[in-house]
């Protein structure tokens, strides 16, 4: 069982920063990917930002250039620096943590999450 819990969210100004964190509980050394996703009224979960156990990141082209992901492996921590903030960044967003996994047909393994945070707020006004 892994839990993670976010914190960091909050109100700011378009063009100012945030830094959400991620603590999670749990056996979480078997999880291989662990990233940071979002929602916001009218659309669809999307993710934003993922590391792997390799150190390997991937960032959703809205916010490539201006949000960094990190991981404090000592501390069970996840990070996501978010700088340059614009109003369409508003969003609930999410912590999560999975496994790198096959589809059939292919070669390149992918992240499968299944341990979700309850999210955090982030709410930017230009």
């Amino acid at each position: 069982q892994v839990q993670p819990v976010e914190s960091g969210g909050g109100s700011v100004q378009a063009g100012g920063s945030l830094r959400l964190s991620c603590v999670a509980s749990g056996a979480i050394y078997s999880s291989n990917c662990r990233g940071w996703f979002r929602q916001s009224p009218g659309k669809e979960r999307e993710g934003v930002a993922d590391i792997h156990s390799d150190g390997s990141t991937n960032y959703a082209n809205p916010v490539k250039g201006r949000f960094t992901i990190s991981q404090d492996n000592a501390k069970n921590t996840l990070l996501l620096q978010m700088s340059s903030l614009k109003a369409e960044d508003s969003a609930m967003y999410y912590c999560a943590y999975g496994r790198r996994g096959l589809v059939d047909g292919t070669t390149s393994p992918v992240c499968f999450y299944n341990y979700w945070g309850q999210g955090t707020q982030v709410t930017v006004s230009s």
